[in-house]
C-alpha cells in the first residue's frame, strides 16, 4: 500500500487482481477456493475518499451498499447519483440518532438485510488543546464517539435477530498516538477503540464481530479524485442545536479536519510542538503514502473473512508507529514495575508489595492496592 506511480489512478478491479492485496490465511479471507457470498453493506461516511474507494471496491465484487453521504455536505440529487441495481444513495447525521435510525430501516427494507456495516466518518480539528473551544470539542465528540454509538445501538437489534454481523469501524494511528495538535481528536480515536473493544465481549455470543481500521496517512488516489477536490466544501460542520455566526473565521478543510484559522500567541511560534498537526497535513498535501484504492479491497476482504482481527492497521507508518508506541509503554512499565513486586530486604521479606496490591496474595497491583500506614501485614488497602 505504500507509494508507487502506478496506482495513483488503480481502479478497483484491478486492485483485486493484485496478488499481494490479500489477507492472511489465518482469517479464512474470500479467495477462488473460498468464494464469497454476496452480502449487504451499509457505508457511513460514502463521500469522503476512503468512503468512496470502499463503497466502489463493494460494488466491483458484487456485493450491495447503501452509500450515506453527510447533510451537511451532500445534498439529495448528488446522492441521488450513486443509484445502481446494487447502490443505492442516502443521506444522514450521524450526530442526529433519529437520521441514522432512518438509513438502517431503509436499508434494510431496500435489501432484505443488513450484513456489514463500515463507519467512515470522522471529523478534527487541528489545533492547541488550550485553543479549541465548547463548539469545536462538542462537533468532534458529537461526530466520532456518538455518531459511532448510534450507528452501534440501532443496528445491533437486526445484528442479533439475524444471528450475524459485521462493524468495521475507522479508527486511526490516532486511537493508539497523542499528536501534538490533535488532542481533542485523539480523545476522541481513544474513547471509540475503547467503546469497540468493549462491545466485542458483549455481542461475540451473538456471532456479531468488529474490527477496528487503523489507517495511515490515505492519499486521494481515484481517477476523479481532482474533479471531487475542486468542488469540495470548505465549512466545517454546523452544530445541531446552532449554525455558526458567518462573522466567524472559517478554518481551511484537510479530509475530514479543519485547522484552526487563529493561534493564540503561546503556540503560535513557527516551531511550536501545538503547530505539528497543522505543519504535517500542509506538507503532505496529496503525498500520502497510503493508497485508499488498495485500503478500500482489504477492507472489502475484512468483511467477508471468518475471523477477522480486533485491529487492521494500514500502511507502515501506522504499523511503525503504534508499534513505538507500545514498545515505549512496555519499557515504561518495566523501568517502573519496581514499586509493584515484592523487593528483597524489606520488612515483612518477599512477602511486602512495596507500593502493590497485598502482599503474596496475588491481588492486583496498582493504586488501589497501595497500603495505609498502620494497617496490618496481610490487609490490602482499599
Amino acid at each position: 500500500m505504500e507509494f508507487d506511480t502506478a496506482s495513483q489512478s488503480l481502479s478497483p478491479g484491478a486492485a483485486s487482481h493484485q496478488p499481494n492485496l490479500r489477507l492472511p490465511a489465518t482469517c479464512d479471507p474470500p479467495s477462488e477456493q473460498n468464494p464469497h457470498r454476496q452480502a449487504s453493506w451499509i457505508v457511513f461516511g460514502a463521500t469522503g475518499h476512503m468512503g468512496r474507494s470502499l463503497v466502489r471496491a463493494v460494488l466491483s465484487h458484487g456485493d450491495q451498499c447503501t452509500a450515506v453521504g453527510w447533510t451537511q455536505e451532500n445534498t439529495p440529487e448528488q446522492m441521488g447519483q450513486w443509484a445502481d441495481t446494487n447502490c443505492v444513495g442516502m443521506l444522514c447525521d450521524v450526530r442526529v440518532r433519529e437520521t441514522v435510525d432512518s438509513v438502517i430501516k431503509r436499508s434494510i427494507d431496500r435489501w432484505g438485510n443488513i450484513d456489514i456495516i463500515a463507519n467512515c466518518t470522522g471529523y478534527g480539528v487541528i489545533g492547541a488543546c488550550e485553543d479549541q473551544d465548547d463548539y469545536d470539542l462538542r462537533n468532534q465528540f458529537n461526530t466520532n464517539v456518538l455518531g459511532t454509538l448510534h450507528i452501534i445501538q440501532l443496528s445491533l437489534p437486526h445484528f442479533r435477530a439475524q444471528s450475524h454481523g459485521r462493524y468495521l469501524i475507522f479508527s486511526s494511528t490516532a486511537g493508539a498516538l497523542g499528536v501534538p495538535g490533535l488532542g481533542p481528536y485523539c480523545a476522541t480515536k481513544y474513547a471509540v477503540e475503547g467503546l469497540i473493544e468493549s462491545m466485542l465481549y458483549e455481542v461475540d455470543i451473538f456471532n456479531i464481530k468488529a474490527t477496528l481500521v487503523e489507517p495511515g496517512y490515505v492519499r486521494l488516489d481515484e481517477p476523479d479524485d481532482a474533479a471531487i477536490l475542486s468542488s469540495s466544501t470548505t465549512n466545517p460542520p454546523t452544530s445541531t442545536a446552532a449554525a455558526t455566526p458567518s462573522n466567524v473565521l472559517r478554518p481551511r478543510r484537510y479530509g475530514h479536519f479543519w485547522v484552526k484559522p487563529t493561534t493564540s500567541s503561546p503556540y503560535n511560534p513557527a516551531t511550536s510542538p501545538a503547530r505539528h498537526a497543522r505543519r504535517m497535513v500542509q506538507w503532505l498535501n496529496d503525498r500520502q503514502p497510503v493508497s485508499s484504492v488498495k485500503s478500500a479491497e482489504l477492507i472489502w476482504q475484512l468483511g467477508h473473512c471468518s475471523y477477522p482481527p480486533l485491529r487492521l492497521l494500514l500502511g507502515s507508518y501506522a504499523v511503525e508507529s503504534v508499534r513505538d508506541r507500545l514498545r515505549s509503554i512496555i519499557e515504561e512499565i518495566e523501568d517502573w514495575k519496581y514499586l509493584h513486586y515484592p523487593v528483597d530486604g524489606v520488612a515483612g521479606g518477599a512477602g511486602d508489595d512495596v507500593g502493590g496490591a497485598g502482599g503474596g496474595s496475588g491481588g492486583d497491583g496498582g493504586a488501589e492496592g497501595v497500603k495505609e500506614e498502620g494497617q496490618g501485614e496481610g490487609e490490602e488497602g482499599e
